[in-house]
């Protein structure tokens, strides 16, 4: 399946600003990137970096008072691996690769330690694997109302379990801090979402599970085999679209994503695991 994606950010810079920004569709063996193409205006000069582990992509520039527009447009070609859901087991700890044990521990926004004995009593006697973790997600969606405004950029998983309402940042965050206390690493991973509506940049997880990433949407806004991935990490603080160090005031934004396969036109979201590699 191939999709085109796009988003544009406006900003009013103040004084001189320095922008990390991660809006460039993650470079993967799965997600192909075609074309692509990133317009600045004002043209400043940029720096390019990459995480090789999770394939996000950031940006750094330096910007000068005044209006400050990016915009990036790309398609990408989609891969993903669809499995029955029952046969993806958990892994033991001892059998994990080393690389990726950092997913396991408590971080900023998803402090398992705080809610590990809630998700042992909740979810620790169901059998393990993608479909535990599938349990996780509908918990979260039955029991977490998604309310637009109704967190920021402090809110916690321990925040959202208490007040029970959120945006899907809370929402991943929160089955992020779930899969953790149950030994099952996790990450936070944002992206351009086919099919939600209204379109924004889209935050799930991924859950790794019998030698794969695989993604989960607790929202269930969006069509997994479309989430075009842009940035992972710990937790949302590792994969914000713009991180800005200066003085700039955000204008607004417009994103989309847009299937081009005609193949993909009319094709209903899967119920099978996506792995994403």
């Amino acid at each position: 399946m191939r999709f085109a994606v796009r988003s544009s950010l406006d900003y009013e810079v103040k004084s001189p600003t320095v922008f990390i920004l991660n809006v460039e569709a993650a470079a993967l063996h799965r997600q192909r990137i075609i074309v692509e193409s990133l317009n600045l205006n004002p043209n400043f000069p940029i720096e390019r970096f990459a995480d090789d582990e999770g394939g996000s992509r950031f940006i750094r520039v330096n910007a000068e008072p005044g209006p400050f527009h990016v915009d990036y447009h790309g398609i990408v070609e989609m891969d993903m691996i669809e499995k029955a859901p029952e046969t993806i087991p958990e892994m033991p700890v001892g059998e994990l690769p080393l690389d990726i044990m950092h997913y396991l521990y408590p971080s900023r926004f998803c402090q398992s330690d705080l809610l590990g004995r809630f998700a042992r009593r909740e979810f620790g006697e169901l059998e393990p694997g993608h479909t535990r973790v599938t349990a996780i997600c509908n918990w979260i969606h039955d029991h977490v109302d998604y309310v637009s405004g109704s967190s920021d950029s402090q809110t916690s998983a321990y925040d959202t379990m208490v007040l029970r309402a959120g945006v899907c940042r809370d929402f991943a965050h929160l089955g992020i801090t779930f899969c953790r206390a149950l030994n099952i690493p996790a990450r936070f991973a944002s992206g351009y979402a086919w099919q939600l509506d209204p379109p924004d940049f889209h935050a799930v997880f991924e859950a790794y599970l019998g030698g794969e990433w695989y993604l989960f949407d607790p929202t269930r806004q969006s069509a997994l085999q479309g989430l075009v991935r842009i940035g992972v990490g710990r937790d949302a603080s590792d994969a914000a679209f713009s991180t800005m160090y200066g003085e700039a005031e955000f204008k607004g934004m417009s994103v989309s994503i847009d299937a081009i396969d005609e193949s993909a036109a009319d094709k209903e979201p899967t119920t099978k695991a996506v792995a994403v590699g």
